[in-house]
């Protein structure tokens, strides 16, 4: 279950980063209600995921996910460039992220 709270955490973080822009600086009413309704509700899960996964490992997962996740939205719905630079940053990411895993991330 606490990995179903971590991801479930991831989603709503995407769905609120992704829609970021589309607030005008939050001068848009319902894109920004979207992004802080996104926000809260990815913290809360956050924080029911680490009451069994250590936070270093639940932290890394959530913003390695996130961020790669991002750059792949960006480069696909928002005109983004996807550049070698940011696929070689993701890769670094995600052998971080699977290195946290490999020396720790029981669930308790």
């Amino acid at each position: 279950m606490p990995y179903f709270y971590l991801f479930t955490a991831i989603a709503a973080e995407l769905v609120a980063t992704s829609l970021m822009k589309s607030t005008e600086g939050f001068t848009r009413l319902w894109p920004t209600v979207t992004v802080i309704v996104g926000y809260v509700a990815s913290f809360v899960l956050l924080a029911q995921a680490v009451k069994q996964i250590e936070v270093g490992v639940a932290y890394a997962i959530w913003s390695g996910v996130g961020t790669a996740a991002i750059v792949g939205i960006g480069a696909a719905f928002l005109g983004e460039p996807l550049t070698t630079g940011k696929v070689a940053g993701i890769a670094f990411i995600i052998a971080g992220v699977v290195m946290l895993n490999l020396t720790g991330g029981e669930v308790h």
